[in-house]
């Protein structure tokens, strides 16, 4: 077993902050031979569905966390940074890392996540102690880096500060709270290196080390720097991309042997990951579905949803087909037992009755496509306007018992009426049970060329003679070391001594296919059995709707 678990690190999914994929990350670890390893991204859950699976998949024991942003003077509403007669400033924050574990951990991360989002954001998604204290069950927590809870006022030399911060949180977690120290070469961790030995021994909490994750390898520094500088170069802007924005270049995936050298004086911080790690023990259950709850009309004189939907079909049918021959009533009882038994009846008739609605308030409805149109109950249901009869389509392409997976029905509602139907939804199942869904815009290899080129302040000509030749096959675009491979317009960018180009290709190799910013599905919309934040967390800035945190392929 490794002597070694690095519990604060940061993806892709930390936006424009990190170049490190899930899949590097995962990878790093069972290369390093360690058992765990911790997804502590910036104020947000957004990759810990992907994250958790593929730690799995590798054998690795995921430990899924947040490095939440917590404010230390006043509360999280509070949206000035007014001097304090104390020194600081109301509404500041400082870093806390936020680790699961177990399910009841898991879920207070997600609601922490969520209140930094909807109550407390201002520049950051901010929590403060009050919440932390009503959601602190089934987590342990870290000090975080030099800007930490108790770090910054070590470094301030406000060491009274960082005691009383300290007790703060010693209180809240108990033996769950350790403090944290890092070695990246800075002076302000030499700060906190020489005064947090003491300050845990006089409290009784002990010592845990980290490296702050930012990208995988030592050599990746500056094409993580030109990351964090891309949202703040133009035409007319032209940073020094070689002047390291966090001062050093040591924030990558550091070996077990490098961490046992860095931290060889505190052999206790090394023991202590592997302590936190025992700690962190959380299985997520992704098979079962929470399926929301759809409210039975009074006047339908039956209880239960499956009857109320075995009554909606039937009379759907006999509309649907005067005087059915025998065949065709035995497939509807098919299909009604299979829907029943796969536990489905609900969903049906979730879909057929925003439908319905959407017909109603004049929004144009698509006739049906995709394997659901091969229903005779989707038909009935008044879901799909195509009868299966008639054009010999087949249920079993829809749904089969033997492979279970959740119904997919495409609906097409009118671009320009949409809003309508989802208004609808709100209303029927509660505001705070619907919830639009987020999406994740990449550094294609074209974006990233653009992006990359223009922190460099290469021309945009150049850029667009290469972004040009990079084709897009099947709606997608091909891969920068496939293009310059096979394409011979562009032999002369493999092949140029210019250093700016060849920086250009290097930092654009290493952040390909990374997440670029966050939006929202155009049409996509989840419902819950109850509060949404209940199970997964969300996200909002003043900028931006309401939406989940997690994609439409992880929410499923």
């Amino acid at each position: 077993m490794s002597q070694f678990v690095h519990l604060h690190n940061h993806s892709h999914y930390s936006l424009l902050d990190a170049a490190c994929r899930i899949d590097d990350l995962i990878d790093a670890a069972v290369e390093n031979k360690m058992p765990a390893v911790a997804l502590t991204d910036h104020g947000v859950m957004f990759g810990v569905v992907e994250f958790y699976k593929k730690a799995e998949k590798a054998g690795i024991k995921p430990i899924i966390g947040v490095e939440a942003y917590i404010v230390t003077k006043g509360s999280r509403f509070e949206k000035s940074t007014q001097p304090t007669e104390t020194g600081g400033k109301r509404g500041a924050y400082h870093h806390i890392i936020l680790l699961a574990k177990d399910e009841q951990g898991y879920k207070n991360l997600i609601k922490l996540c969520t209140i930094g989002h909807v109550e407390g954001f201002y520049y950051k998604p901010r929590i403060d102690t009050e919440v932390l204290r009503q959601y602190r069950e089934g987590l342990v927590a870290l000090s975080a880096c030099a800007g930490g809870v108790v770090s910054a006022h070590l470094v301030a030399g406000k060491d009274d500060e960082a005691y009383e911060a300290a007790e703060i949180y010693k209180n809240i977690f108990g033996d769950d709270f350790y403090i944290e120290i890092q070695n990246h070469g800075l002076e302000r961790e030499a700060i906190v290196r020489s005064k947090a030995p003491k300050l845990a021994k006089d409290l009784g909490l002990k010592l845990i080390c980290s490296n702050d994750i930012h990208y995988l390898k030592h050599e990746h520094a500056i094409a993580h720097n030109i990351m964090l500088l891309i949202p703040d170069a133009s035409s007319t802007n032209t940073p020094d991309y070689t002047q390291l924005r966090y001062q050093t270049d040591q924030a990558y995936f550091k070996s077990t042997k490098e961490m046992l050298d860095l931290f060889k004086d505190f052999p206790e911080a090394i023991a202590s990951t592997l302590e936190v790690t025992e700690k962190c023990n959380l299985k997520l259950n992704l098979k079962k579905n929470y399926m929301p709850n759809f409210p039975i009309p009074e006047e339908a004189g039956v209880s239960t949803l499956e009857e109320y939907f075995d009554k909606l079909t039937r009379q759907g049918f006999a509309q649907r087909y005067v005087e059915p021959p025998q065949d065709l009533q035995a497939r509807m009882e098919h299909e009604l037992g299979v829907i029943k038994k796969m536990g489905y009846a609900g969903y049906f008739l979730i879909v057929a009755d925003f439908i319905a609605a959407a017909r109603r308030m004049g929004v144009a409805v698509g006739p049906g496509r995709g394997s659901a149109a091969g229903s005779v109950v989707s038909y009935s249901l008044g879901i799909t306007n195509v009868d299966p009869i008639k054009y010999d389509l087949l249920f079993e392409r829809f749904l089969n018992p033997d492979r279970v997976s959740m119904p997919d029905i495409d609906i097409d509602f009118s671009d320009t009426k949409r809003d309508k139907v989802i208004q609808y939804v709100r209303e029927k199942y509660g505001q705070d049970s619907v919830s639009q869904i987020i999406t994740f815009s990449t550094l294609s290899s074209r974006a990233v060329l653009k992006d990359v080129g223009r922190v460099l302040g290469i021309p945009l000509s150049t850029i667009d003679s290469i972004t040009k030749e990079i084709p897009v096959e099947q709606g997608k675009v091909r891969p920068l070391a496939d293009a310059l491979d096979t394409i011979p317009e562009l032999k002369w960018v493999k092949e140029s001594n210019d250093p700016k180009i060849k920086t250009l290709i290097d930092a654009s190799l290493v952040l390909e296919g990374m997440n670029r910013g966050a939006g929202m599905h155009a049409a996509g919309v989840v419902i819950a059995p109850g509060n949404i934040s209940d199970y997964v967390p969300l996200y909002k800035t003043p900028q931006t709707e309401m939406m989940t945190q997690y994609n439409m392929k992880d929410l499923e």
